[in-house]
């Protein structure tokens, strides 16, 4: 990661990623970031050229930083059975999903038109693809999985599944019991978590002892 981001650049999206966290993107200014960050105002254009631009660059680094993060949390899990680490890797990717919900709607519109960005994206799901093959395919062949659904069709299911809780709300706060705002965010991913790991181990024909 170092080598595509300078430890200046780095330092400032840190603190861009802290400051759009607790209070959004259109809450943040350039001018809150550069005063936390203690750097003049100048200093965005000059590392990253504007707002919009920085929010490119926050994004990939994001992504770089969660690839690294994922590499060693797959690594802690490795030796466990495959029910465990499918667990776990639901788990895992729900919450970071519902930690960065401010980056989704960035990212859709970003997309359309940004090919590194596509290429980040493209790279970090085949890392998750990579990892649930070798998990249904142990879980298989030891007996635990009674089916062997797609990879890429697992990741689908449990990132379609939070993307959609996160971006529609005022639907899903319908059935989430505890409804203010402080802890809205942790009951609907406590649902979505629960709902996916049922869903995704009857996928797999889960045989539990």
């Amino acid at each position: 990661m170092r080598k595509k981001f300078t430890d200046k650049q780095i330092h400032i999206l840190d603190i861009a990623e802290e400051l759009i966290a607790r209070k959004g993107y259109e809450g943040t200014s350039v001018r809150d970031i550069s005063s936390k960050a203690n750097i003049n105002v100048a200093m965005i254009s000059y590392y990253f050229g504007s707002k919009e631009k920085m929010m490119s660059y926050l994004y990939q680094y994001r992504v770089l930083k969660t690839r690294e993060n994922f590499s060693e949390f797959a690594d802690t899990i490795k030796e466990g059975k495959p029910e465990m680490q499918m667990k776990e890797i639901i788990k895992y990717i729900v919450a970071q999903l519902f930690k960065y919900n401010y980056f989704h709607g960035f990212v859709t519109q970003e997309l359309r038109h940004t090919e590194n960005l596509k290429d980040e994206l493209l790279d970090f799901y085949q890392l998750f693809v990579k990892k649930l093959d070798d998990v249904i395919k142990k879980g298989v062949a030891s007996g635990v999985f009674t089916f062997t659904p797609k990879p890429e069709d697992v990741l689908t299911t449990i990132i379609g599944s939070t993307l959609f809780v996160i971006r529609n709300r005022n639907f899903y706060e319908l059935y989430v019991p505890n409804k203010n705002e402080e802890t809205y965010t942790k009951e609907a991913e406590k649902k979505v978590r629960m709902n996916l790991l049922m869903s995704v181990f009857a996928i797999l024909g889960y045989a539990a002892d």
